[in-house]
C-alpha cells in the first residue's frame, strides 16, 4: 500500500504586503505556480511560512485561500503547530471542517516534554481530529528529537497518524526511522524537511519531501522525485546535483523564510520579499548573491 502522503510537498511560505498584512493575490498565485510545477501537496501555517508569527484568524485565512485555488489537484495538509495542546485540535478541527487532507504537528516548542508527556500531545490530537496527522520533527526549533520508538508506537496504534516530515540532518536517524517504523506500516510516509536530502531519503526507501525550496522550483523537486520513481537514476542524480546548487541559498541567507522570499523576488514573481519582525528583509548583497545562483543555473525569467 502507498504512502497516504509522497512526493514533493511545500511548506507554503506567507506573502506580505509591505504593511506585513497577508497578500491574498499573491498567495493564490503562489499555490497554483506550486501546482502547475508539480507539487503533490501544499502545507500553509508552516515554519517556513513563519507560522509563529500568524495568529488563528490568518492561519485559517490562508489555508482557506490555498484551498480554494489547489484543492482539487493537490493536497492541502495545513500546519496546526502550538504550544498547548488543545489549541492543535482546535485548529485541528476547523481546518477538517473546511476541507483539508491532512495536518502537521511539531512538539509543544516552550516546555521540553518528553516520554508519555510527548505522546499524550500527539495522541490527542489524533484522537480528537478525524484527519492523518503527519507528525514534523525539527528538534533545532523545538529542542526535542521525536524518538524512534514513539514514531513506531504511533504508526502501529492510529491508523490516521500517517507520517514523518523529518528536518534533521542525520542519515542514521532517517534510515533507522525508514526501516522501523515501515516494518510496522509500510504506508507510513516519511518525508525529509531538507531540500538536499530528497533524493538519499528516497534512495533509503523514504517517500519524498516538504522542502522550503519547492516554493519557487518545485518543477526541480519533482524531476527528481519522478526521475527516481521511474528508475531513470542517472536522471534523478543530474536533477539532485542541479538542486544542490540552488541549496547555496541558504547559505547566503539569515533564515528560511528570507532565503525563499528573495529567490521569488529574484525570480520576478508577485511574492515579494516582506518579512513579520524580528526577521527582516534581506540586503541587496544577499540579493544580488542568490541572483548569482539563478543566473548560473539558468533559472532567470
Amino acid at each position: 500500500m502507498p504512502a497516504r502522503f509522497y512526493g514533493v510537498i511545500v511548506p507554503f511560505i506567507t506573502p506580505f504586503r509591505e504593511d506585513l498584512s497577508i497578500d491574498v493575490y499573491a498567495a493564490r498565485w503562489l499555490a497554483r505556480y506550486q501546482v502547475e510545477g508539480g507539487a503533490h501537496g501544499i502545507f500553509p501555517n508552516s515554519t517556513t511560512g513563519e507560522f509563529v508569527h500568524l495568529s488563528r484568524d490568518e492561519a485559517i485565512l490562508l489555508t482557506r485561500v490555498v484551498l480554494e485555488e489547489v484543492g482539487g489537484r493537490a493536497w492541502v495538509i495545513p500546519g496546526v503547530s502550538a504550544n498547548y495542546t488543545e489549541d492543535c485540535v482546535s485548529l485541528g478541527r476547523v481546518f477538517r471542517d473546511i476541507g483539508v487532507h491532512g495536518i502537521v504537528a511539531t512538539p509543544p516548542f516552550f516546555f521540553k516534554v518528553s516520554g508519555e508527556r510527548l505522546k499524550l500531545h500527539f495522541t490527542r490530537i489524533l484522537e480528537k481530529v478525524d484527519l492523518p496527522l503527519v507528525v514534523y520533527n525539527i528538534p533545532a526549533a523545538t529542542g526535542i528529537n521525536i524518538p524512534i520508538d514513539l514514531y513506531v508506537e504511533l504508526a502501529r496504534e492510529y491508523s490516521n497518524a500517517v507520517g514523518a516530515k523529518v528536518t534533521y540532518e542525520s542519515f542514521t536517524y532517517i534510515r533507522q526511522l525508514i526501516q522501523e517504523v515501515k516494518a510496522v506500516r509500510k504506508d507510513f510516509a516519511v518525508l525529509t524537511g531538507l531540500d538536499d536530502m530528497l533524493l538519499p531519503v528516497l534512495m533509503m526507501g523514504g517517500d519524498g519531501g516538504i522542502m522550503a525550496l519547492a516554493n519557487a522550483v518545485p518543477q526541480l523537486h519533482r524531476e527528481v522525485y519522478e526521475a527516481y520513481a521511474s528508475g531513470d537514476l542517472a536522471r534523478a542524480l543530474d536533477a539532485w546535483r542541479k538542486l544542490l546548487r540552488l541549496v547555496r541559498v541558504y547559505d547566503y541567507a539569515t533564515s528560511y523564510p528570507t532565503a525563499v522570499k528573495t529567490l521569488l523576488k529574484v525570480l520576478n514573481t508577485p511574492v515579494r520579499p516582506y518579512v513579520r519582525p524580528p526577521l527582516t528583509p534581506e540586503g541587496p548583497e544577499v540579493e544580488e548573491r542568490i541572483g548569482g545562483v539563478v543566473r548560473e543555473l539558468g533559472l532567470a525569467p
